[in-house]
């Protein structure tokens, strides 16, 4: 008897578990993908898609979920959930849709605001299969050069230069030319960096899976007998370069994309996942950084769902059940409610939580556990410029360029941060350059004779506070001086490796925190949202910072919920949409890879006959 119940019980599991993974509708199809159409140029109709205003009379009916802020997260849960025929309305607070993808125009100097390049793009990735599926095949990128970054640690005479080059093997073997007594430290690098590539699964299920079952996992070391993943998540980067090498030149090419964190403090599966990402190429979309919200936007459009810009919500509305069903959404003098069976919010763990929802709500025990989680992470310092030259007349490259002022990162970062803001623009240590003019081919017919730069470095939100009550661009001539102040010496900077730039200035403007505040809606100015630190990357943190919230029906998406950067908010997305669907679409996607890949193979087989 009891044998026929336990049976019973077993094949009630084994079908429960099979529906659940396979036995819903996938999101994906072969057939979804279509060929790119022609490039839209004229500004006027692409501002039909991404500038469309909000208005009562524009709101759908009958939406499925409403998802608030239309970064690439937030677009990704979005076209995700409108590929299942769901009604999604998108609501932005910016004038155009995009967050950290769109791009500006300004002196007649087009300028990307946060994608400067991105990784895993190759035939058949799975992030390229992701990205095809929610744009339908519509965007195009373009592979940059194999030496795709430099790093320069150092100055004058004490200079060194590293080059970076993609390519499967090419990586690793380029980097031991460079450091041909470190060799067994960079296979040691490389083979954890192998690691969180093929086990961040791992991580990400933690995140799918019941809580219940991912904490037993994790505290019975079960999970770790797995994988070293789960070790490596928590272990300081400094600490595990340390172990491979004493070469502090390395240690920077080790971690060298700075996110306002010193490696001290960081984790070294996230350090290791961002050089990985590049392994295979690095890429930039043809058209800019704004084709991803263009393209997004249409297929959200097609099941009636929209994206609205100008749309400032002020509030996510929970009845006395403790859920959430709509958002207020500020109007001029008055509020429109806007209701809905799901609320996303891709505006971060500490707006959602701290400005949006009730204050009786906020309040709650078990939404300040999920924000003490979670610490404000550094602020963004952009420099915007335009020159009325060609790439060719300024010798700048697609390459980008990080530049160091010494090999001691931690050092670096602390020093820097606990200078007082007149100190500052005199002892910038670390600094981005970026010409999105030179990646992308279609600038020279869209901005004939003109390029442009984009300069970035990490700053406190402390040092611009006095100014955050002031309005956007009337702050007064303290505040310019005090921004300006810091860019010239960014610029002044970047003309000792590109001097041609230095005559042919035609804009220049900056961005602090407080300008990624007021147009990205990034708290405190930090544009990777919350910190990237260790604590953060703890496998039970991990598996506790989850898409659903103590707020039934409402949910995150974005760099919150997994890691920084266009890949980390686009994962974030998926994942959001996988806990909304309850329904696991990266094996949606992985089934979606075989079918490609045997479609390939038939493609290369007819090729070989027909030569024969």
């Amino acid at each position: 008897m009891w044998l026929l119940l336990f049976l019973a019980w077993l094949v009630i599991w084994a079908c429960g578990t099979y529906w659940y993974l396979f036995g819903k509708p996938s999101p994906f199809s072969l057939d979804s993908v279509r060929p790119p159409g022609p490039r839209v140029y004229d500004q006027k109709l692409r501002d039909k898609v991404l500038k469309q205003g909000f208005s009562a009379d524009k709101v759908p009916k009958d939406l499925d979920a409403i998802v608030i802020g239309s970064g690439i997260g937030g677009m990704t849960a979005a076209a995700t959930l409108a590929k299942l025929g769901k009604k999604v309305l998108v609501l932005e607070q910016h004038d155009q849709a995009g967050g950290c993808c769109h791009t500006y125009l300004e002196k007649g100097f087009e300028f990307d605001v946060g994608l400067h390049y991105i990784g895993q793009l190759h035939e058949n990735s799975l992030f390229r299969i992701a990205m095809d599926q929610l744009t339908e095949g519509q965007l195009e990128f373009v592979e940059l050069e194999q030496h795709f970054d430099t790093i320069v640690i150092g100055q004058g005479d004490d200079r060194r230069d590293y080059h970076i080059y993609s390519g499967k093997t090419d990586m690793a073997e380029r980097l031991k030319k460079q450091f041909p007594n470190d060799t067994a430290a960079i296979d040691a690098f490389f083979h954890i960096m192998k690691v969180s590539a093929k086990k961040t699964h791992y991580l990400a299920t933690l995140k799918l899976i019941p809580l219940w079952l991912a904490l037993f996992l994790l505290k019975s070391r079960i999970a770790h007998f797995f994988s070293s993943v789960f070790r490596l998540s928590s272990a300081s980067a400094t600490e595990v370069n340390d172990s491979l090498t004493s070469n502090k030149d390395l240690h920077i090419i080790f971690s060298y994309f700075f996110y306002g964190v010193p490696p001290r403090d960081s984790s070294t599966v996230i350090n290791a996942l961002l050089l990985h990402h590049y392994k295979r190429g690095a890429y930039y979309p043809r058209g800019g950084a704004s084709e991803i919200p263009y393209h997004m936007t249409h297929v959200i459009q097609k099941p009636g769902g929209n994206v609205l810009v100008r749309a400032s919500v002020n509030r996510i509305l929970v009845n006395e059940d403790g859920a959430a069903y709509g958002v207020t959404v500020r109007k001029g003098k008055e509020d429109v409610e806007v209701r809905a069976p799901v609320v996303i919010s891709n505006t971060g763990v500490f707006t959602t939580f701290e400005k949006l929802l009730p204050p009786e709500v906020s309040a709650k025990p078990e939404i300040q556990d999920r924000l003490d989680m979670m610490k404000h992470g550094r602020g963004s310092f952009l420099v915007f410029m335009g020159f009325n030259a060609t790439q060719e007349e300024l010798d700048i490259v697609p390459t980008n360029y990080w530049l160091f002022k010494s090999n001691d990162m931690d050092s670096m970062i602390d020093d820097f941060f606990n200078l007082s803001k007149e100190e500052v623009a005199d002892n910038i240590p670390m600094m981005f350059i970026t010409f999105p003019s030179a990646k992308d081919p279609t600038a020279k017919i869209r901005h004939p004779g003109k390029s442009c730069m984009t300069l970035l470095t990490m700053v406190k939100y402390e040092w611009f506070e006095e100014w955050k009550d002031s309005t956007v661009r009337k702050r007064g001539d303290d505040y310019y001086n005090y921004k300006m102040s810091i860019a010239n010496k960014l610029f002044e900077w970047a003309c000792v490796h590109f001097p041609k730039l230095k005559d042919k200035v035609a804009f220049m403007d900056a961005a602090t925190p407080l300008t990624n505040t007021h147009y990205l809606g990034a708290q405190r100015g930090a544009m990777y949202s919350a910190e990237h630190n260790l604590s953060r990357f703890e496998p039970e943190a991990v598996a506790r910072n989850r898409c659903s919230t103590p707020v039934k029906n409402l949910f995150i998406s974005g760099q919150d919920v997994f890691s920084c950067g266009i890949a980390g908010a686009m994962h974030g997305g998926l994942l959001c949409a996988c806990t909304v669907l309850d329904h696991i679409i990266y094996i949606d996607l992985l089934f979606l890879k075989k079918k490609l890949k045997r479609k390939k193979a038939r493609e290369l087989a007819k090729a070989a006959k027909k030569l024969e």
